[in-house]
């Protein structure tokens, strides 16, 4: 998100985390400190950088090294909340398999993260500039439990619908919960994807967003845009063809998965 909506969405969720009976910790790079946590004057620094390097797991000891400030991707996010025994973490939507990747190869870091480090991934499905068939087809062959909340749908980011079925579905926190705790005693590795709808009120339909998207995707080619500057390209772009509206859903969705995060986080307290 651009400066200050990003500071602005940052303080909200940290809000509604506490409104909801958990503890937020939201996870930055500063100075090369990993910072499980950030104060008020730590989220500005963040969030008013220029150029602030995008960190996933293959470059984030380079920032520590290089004593660098930087952003972290879902991958490196998951890494780090795991460090600090973090079991839930919200973010607004992974990345996933892009568009084209049986020639470009660009597949994110996410996939692999969530296929490694046991925590629940509370998220509005995949970003939908994203192939969202093959990102589930990626999920399912790395053993990445996918949960639809109270949806036969997979979301896709700033709509409902994708068209796709949900893998697995839960109309609960408790039952999620309960998933979880049993998922853990078999001893089986890795994530959970818990894929939350955006509110009715704030989703932009597919049909609306699909000539948007294949616009911004169109354009990033024709710039030759690659590796970790596409998924920014392209919301920006996205962001810009729907007249800001994709930015606006992004809040709402952000904000109602932390909600979600937060109660999932306390059933797991709570012991499910």
């Amino acid at each position: 998100m651009p400066y200050p909506e990003n500071l602005e969405t940052a303080r909200s969720v940290e809000r509604i985390v506490r409104g909801s009976g958990a503890t937020p910790a939201t996870i930055g790079i500063l100075g090369g400190n990993i910072h499980i946590g950030l104060d008020d004057a730590q989220l500005q620094r963040l969030a008013g950088v220029k150029d602030v390097r995008k960190l996933s797991r293959a470059d984030l000891p380079f920032a520590v090294a290089a004593a660098t400030d930087g952003s972290t991707t879902v991958a490196a996010t998951m890494f780090c909340a795991h460090l600090a025994g973090i079991e839930v973490l919200v973010t607004g939507g992974i990345g996933g398999v892009h568009r084209g990747a049986e020639a470009t190869f660009d597949i994110s870091a996410d996939l692999e993260e969530l296929a490694l480090t046991p925590i629940a991934v509370v998220c509005a499905g995949a970003k939908a500039i994203l192939d969202l068939a093959k990102t589930l087809e990626a999920l399912e062959t790395r053993g990445v439990p996918v949960i639809c909340y109270r949806s036969d749908e997979f979301p896709a980011f700033w709509s409902r619908s994708s068209g796709l079925a949900a893998p697995l579905r839960f109309d609960t926190v408790e039952a999620i919960a309960r998933f979880l705790a049993i998922k853990k005693s078999l001893g089986l590795v890795g994530g959970t994807l818990v894929a939350n709808p955006i509110p009715a009120a704030s989703e932009i339909p597919g049909d609306e967003l699909r000539p948007c998207i294949e616009a911004a995707i169109e354009e990033g080619r024709a710039r030759g845009v690659r590796g970790k500057e596409v998924t920014p390209f392209l919301l920006e772009r996205v962001a810009a063809l729907t007249g800001g509206r994709s930015l606006a859903a992004n809040v709402a969705l952000i904000e109602n998965n932390a909600k979600l995060g937060a109660r999932l986080a306390a059933a797991l307290r709570m012991g499910g």
